[in-house]
């Protein structure tokens, strides 16, 4: 009908349907904030308001008589900013249904914490799923490009007989490496992501390898993707047993 936005749901005499806005799960106090400023400004750099704020604030005297210009991609900025702020219990009760249509077992209390962790990379609670799924589900299949970066050793130029087995040795380490994290980790009482943390380190330390290419190979062996936050709290997140699980099984299919 010539207009590209619905807020809601909206069918056409046709039967063709057009979602809206607050099927696709925008927050709508963010959209409010938006269309408030489609034409209309403050006079200051302010962009995120309350009801009582715009309500205060608004005047006629300072709408634009120009067209005002709608940007898809600000609306998802608008409602990340109202999505962060949101209580993690609320967002975890959103995203509830999503984890149910994926039939997936959780405990509310988990999801709580695991949002706590995640939303600051998300504008929808849709995308919630895209950056938490391997809390709830182990990796089937690993990142190829973070493999090769961080698991196995680039071919030698010099093709000679030291050269050689020096890549094989580093190459065979990574899935060792994962087993002995693996037994390290079954060690640490009480089980929280600081003492996970100070193990997974000082086992770095202890054998003086580098940080971040054994760090990223646990997040590769934990997550299958280059993704998530910080490792041990994924780990804590997992538990100690599934997180065992996991390093033990990528050494053994990536070994």
């Amino acid at each position: 009908m010539g207009f590209p936005v619905f807020p809601l749901e909206w069918k056409s005499p046709q039967g063709e349907i057009s979602h809206g806005y607050r099927e696709d799960g925008y927050i709508p106090e963010a959209f409010v904030n938006l269309l408030a400023l489609l034409g209309w400004n403050p006079g200051t750099e302010q962009e995120i308001f309350s009801m009582d704020e715009l309500i205060n604030l608004f005047s006629l005297e300072r709408v634009n008589k120009s067209g005002a210009r709608f940007d898809p991609e600000k609306a998802k900025w608008f409602n990340h900013q109202y999505l962060i702020k949101q209580p993690n219990n609320q967002i975890a009760k959103q995203f509830a249904p999503v984890l149910q249509t994926k039939g997936v077992a959780f405990d509310m209390e988990k999801v709580e914490k695991i949002v706590a962790l995640v939303k600051e990379r998300v504008s929808l609670v849709s995308e919630l799923w895209g950056q938490a799924s391997f809390f709830f589900e182990s990796p089937q299949t690993y990142d190829e490009k973070t493999v090769s970066k961080f698991w196995t050793v680039d071919t030698p130029t010099i093709m000679n007989e030291v050269a050689i087995k020096s890549a094989l040795s580093a190459q065979a380490a990574a899935p060792k490496i994962m087993n002995e994290v693996a037994n390290r980790i079954e060690t640490v009482e009480p089980y929280a992501a600081e003492e996970v943390e100070q193990a997974i380190k000082g086992y770095i330390s202890d054998n003086g390898h580098g940080m971040g290419k054994v760090m990223n190979a646990i997040r590769l062996s934990l997550v299958g993707e280059p993704k998530g936050p910080g490792v041990a709290d994924i780990c804590e997140l997992l538990g100690k047993e599934e997180t065992v699980n996991r390093l033990r099984k990528a050494a053994k299919t990536l070994g």
